[in-house]
């Protein structure tokens, strides 16, 4: 069990792709439903194809010899909608090389996870089952790297259109809100084609909803689930609004004008407008002993209409979870050369994540043309609760108590319309616009500092009882506020939104002939408008800035501390009267708020034919012109325009060699632009890791040079062999730098580029079954099999600081070095020859199971490992010469198991799922590690082990 902390009474109350390939086939279930436990295909689902549909390959692969024994079962129809998919499969296999199986034909290396794969690794969300393909891993909460890359080199598709990010630090959506009961498939694709958005770098994930079911279908299911680390253990929480448990706020945290209107006024709040502000619910930091499991829960159901020679189909979901997640951190820093201890505080975080989601979809297929409208609705709320307790700090005099309480909802919209005619058999079409709406508010961010003493702030003795309530740490005195912590509390209002218009037309043209040509050609329009706003306000006395109350009222806890007694009587001793608690408005070091926008305009154009026999060559051309522009507030200098065009070459060539292999061979050029919140002179504070991070208005855009190549060998159906290498030069890439402004202040981080980077590396996978019946024979096993998925990436990053000027993190006023104002030497910032932010060198994925061929019946082991990866590159010393080591994350080894099986009951498919994640209890680890050995955790808890128990039913 975790420690526990010992506060006294006046603070607690007691009261809470290449698919990472199939591991076995379920039934195809019908969109938007739970896969259906009846007879399923014999293999696996493959990648889909370049195919304007969006479906696999339906005709298996020629069975072997070996094969006979097996009787060939049709692929599993793998639903993708993208931008330019336009030739239909048999378009795309070259002259005298019939090569069924899609991940054979497709033009492009993809990877996709179709709604099998997804329920197969019983994860709940999208990043979750990502984590499976060859060379991506997850870092931060839902945002994917694709090999090493940053996900600000990536980018996430909905069907084709771009996703807004509900997150400030990031212009990427994290892929962690997005459910599995609403995905039909999702496609990762690592070699760019001009079809796509310029901005690719690691590579570019689609998401497909679920669109027309093949039947009428009703599906729902519950999920409960428990962590060991949580779940009947000690937490922090508070109580909020009466709907938090459902996510949404009851109008507890409802923002009033003054608070909105604060930059334009004198910048203080006097006593009565704080006494406005909502108060206990948002200040009672609470224990709960025993925290409740975590459950999950959704619905979804379709219909399909056959009118005339056409079909409309309709399809809805519902989903909803609510989960529990307590972290008890070490957090440590150090601002010296050799390691020292700064800070070194004890953490209790209390996470719960309420999510809710909901899917509106309608679909019509008329002949060979579909028109599909989809409207997505996420909605995901973190209520949280965090106490911090150290004896070492900068300039420590005694025991520290700080407690946080937080709330941030996300939400995301959208809505879009997609058109794929087949107007002939050479001329194809396709449109797709969408609107998108991304919202954060983060209202009531609250801190309060106390500092356990012996005396009172007039000098008079504490005794204390003895009666701690918890062990951990005990304070000898009582806590209370004071002007030794500036301020002893604050407040923070701050809002995101967002809005995001697309627009895409495409068309292909097949020119038939000894060797058929297609060219294809589309057009490409995305408009993005954010306002983002971080008020900050500080509790003071009328006194002036840096004060606190007076005894006794600075012995109470937080709601008594704002109690209106205290906010108009705030210095007793003096008189009544004498002073009043206000708040100060104080957005340090930069704009309370920015507006930002980008503007793109795209056209391309692409042929692909057959060179020579079995030699197929895909070369086509993107013209990309950008405007993109950051304006603050509050501030005189930082606003931000770029606009730049591009011509954005890329070719892909594919030889089959053999009937059964082939090589690929892909060169591009991309781009990656700097993200809003890295050009924004707006200070942000990430709750989890507690760091600062500020923008940069001198950034400039990334340019990606892309070689890569491939061998591929399919020795049986769905079995294959993968070898690949690949390398990337990027020039100007962008980075994240540390930096302490002083010995007492907090670790920052600031964005620059460098003069460039280089990152090379290789993935192999394998996938191969074993029949049973073989080798233990009898009933039991005649249909039964064993399987062995396992992939490899290796990757390197090299940086290069050289003497050439970047910008500086620091508001300077003066060059640096002989550089122009605002700009230092790469070398005073970067370590020449680090690895970039985010890579890891070595990706491992394992998959042992068993499964039935003839029904749904799974157990599958699924093993993770990832190497160290800087999160941070190492601040600067504070004398300005040498680094400190950089911040290093370490992933470690996860390994899970998944169970599951089908029965028919009441006339309807049933399934049950059991899940065991985290059996290693692998624990989360940042730390930087110095010269002498010593290390310092700049984070550091366990993770439980968290098994869960769940249902559904299909009728």
């Amino acid at each position: 069990m975790p420690q526990r902390f010992a506060l006294p009474t006046l603070l607690l109350v007691t009261s809470t792709l290449v698919a990472p390939a199939a591991l076995a086939q379920s039934a195809t279930a019908p969109a938007g439903g739970t896969a259906a436990p009846t007879s399923p295909p014999a293999q696996t689902s493959t990648p889909a194809t370049s195919s304007p549909s969006g479906t696999a390959d339906p005709q298996g692969a020629a069975p072997t010899s070996t094969d006979q024994q097996e009787a060939p079962a049709p692929q599993e129809q793998v639903e993708v909608s993208a931008p330019g998919m336009n030739g239909d499969v048999e378009d795309i296999v070259v002259v005298g090389r019939n090569i069924p199986n899609a991940v054979r034909a497709t033009a492009q290396i993809v990877s996709v996870l179709s709604t099998a794969d997804i329920a197969r690794t019983g994860e709940g969300d999208i990043a979750g089952a990502l984590t499976r393909v060859t060379g991506l891993s997850v870092v931060g909460g839902g945002f994917v790297y694709v090999r090493g890359l940053g996900d600000r080199y990536s980018s996430s598709l909905l069907n084709g259109s771009p996703l807004p990010s509900p997150e400030p630090l990031r212009r990427s959506v994290p892929l962690d809100i997005f459910p599995t009961t609403i995905v039909g498939s999702a496609l990762v694709q690592k070699t760019y084609s001009v079809n796509y958005p310029g901005e690719f770098g690691g590579g570019v994930i689609n998401l497909t909803t679920k669109a027309i079911p093949d039947k009428n279908f009703l599906s729902f299911g519950a999920t409960i689930a428990a962590d060991d680390a949580t779940t009947s253990e000690l937490g922090y929480t508070y109580y909020g609004g009466d709907y938090d448990w459902i996510g949404f706020d009851d109008g507890t945290r409802k923002v009033p004008s003054f608070i909105r209107n604060a930059p334009n006024g004198s910048g203080i709040i006097p006593a009565a407008q704080v006494a406005q502000l909502s108060n206990a619910s948002t200040t009672l930091l609470q224990r709960n002993n025993q925290l409740p499991a975590n459950w999950s829960g959704e619905i979804s159901g379709g219909s399909v209409y056959d009118i005339g020679g056409s079909r409309l189909g309709v399809i809805a979901s519902l989903s909803a979870s609510n989960t529990f997640r307590t972290r008890f951190a070490t957090q440590q820093d150090s601002v010296s050369v050799d390691g020292t201890l700064r800070n070194d505080f004890s953490t209790l975080l209390t996470d719960n994540r309420i999510v809710a989601n909901a899917l509106i979809g309608l679909g019509l297929e008329f002949g060979e043309n579909t028109i599909r409208w989809t409207n997505v609705y996420i909605h995901d709320t973190l209520k949280q609760a965090r106490g911090s307790a150290a004896t070492l700090y900068n300039n420590a005099s005694g025991l520290r108590f700080q407690q946080n309480t937080n709330w941030f909802e996300r939400q995301l919209i959208e809505t879009q319309l997609v058109g794929e005619f087949k107007l002939s058999d050479a001329l194809k079409v396709d449109a797709r616009g969408a609107y998108a709406n991304s919202k954060r508010n983060a209202p009531y961010e609250r801190q309060f500092d106390y500092l356990c003493s012996t005396t009172t702030t007039n000098g008079l003795p504490i005794t204390n009882d003895g009666n701690q309530q918890a062990s951990g740490f005990q304070c000898n005195g009582a806590y209370q506020v004071s002007q030794r912590f500036t301020p002893f509390a604050s407040i923070i209002f701050s809002e995101l939104n967002e809005n995001l218009w697309t627009g895409q037309a495409d068309a292909s043209y097949k020119i038939d002939g000894d060797r058929p040509i297609t060219l294809s050609a589309g057009y490409f329009y995305q408009g993005t408008d954010r306002t983002s706003s971080r008020l900050v306000f500080n509790y003071q006395t009328s006194r002036g800035g840096g004060t606190a109350p007076g005894y006794p009222y600075n012995l109470l806890r937080p709601n008594y501390l704002l109690s209106p007694d205290v906010l108009n009587n705030a210095c007793p001793l003096d008189g009544t009267g004498a002073c009043t608690i206000q708040l100060q408005f104080n957005t340090a070091a930069g704009a309370y708020r920015y507006d930002a926008s980008l503007d793109v305009h795209a056209g391309y154009v692409q042929a692909e034919a057959e060179a020579l026999d079995g030699l197929r060559a895909v070369i086509g051309v993107r013209y990309e012109r950008g405007d993109e522009r950051v304006t603050p507030f509050g501030v005189t200098t930082g606003a931000a325009r770029l606009k730049n065009d591009y011509f954005l070459p890329a070719s892909t060539l594919t030889w089959n060699f053999a009937e059964d292999m082939q090589l690929r061979a892909s060169a591009a050029k991309t781009i990656s632009r700097p993200q809003f919140r890295e050009l924004a002179p707006q200070q942000f504070r990430d709750p989890d890791s507690d760091r600062l991070f500020f923008g940069n208005p001198l950034l400039r855009d990334s340019e990606l040079y892309n070689l890569e190549a491939r061998y591929e060998w399919f020795f049986k159906r769905d079995q294959r062999f993968t070898l690949a290498g690949f390398y990337k030069r990027i020039d100007n890439p962008i980075e994240q730098v540390g930096f302490y402004t002083g010995a007492d202040d907090r670790l920052q981080t600031g964005f620059t580029y460098l003069p460039k980077a280089t990152l090379y590396g290789g993935e192999v996978e394998l996938q191969k079954y074993f029949p049973l019946a073989d080798v233990f024979g009898g009933d039991f096993f005649a249909t039964r099999r064993a399987l062995l998925i396992a992939n490899y990436t290796y990757t390197k990053s090299r940086i290069t600081a050289d003497r050439s000027c970047v910008p500086s993190i620091s508001s300077s006023t003066q060059g640096v070095a002989g550089c122009q104002i605002g700009f230092a030497p790469a070398v005073t910032l970067f370590r020449n020859g680090a690895p970039l932010t985010g890579q890891s060198d070595h990706l491992v994925n394992v998959q042992v199971g068993i499964e039935d061929k003839d029904a749904l019946s799974q157990v599958t082991l699924l093993f993770n490992y990832a190497s160290d990866r800087v999160t941070n590159r190492g601040p600067s010393l504070l004398g300005g010469n040498g680094f400190q080591p950089d911040i290093v994350e370490h992933p470690g080894i996860r390994l899970d198991l998944v169970a599951r099986q089908g029965v028919s009951l009441l006339g309807g498919q049933f399934e049950i799922k059991a899940e065991a994640r985290n059996l290693t209890r692998t624990r989360y680890r940042e730390s930087q590690t110095f010269p002498n050995g010593k290390e310092v955790f700049i984070n550091r808890y366990n993770l439980g082990r968290v098994f869960s128990l769940g249902v559904s039913a299909t009728f």
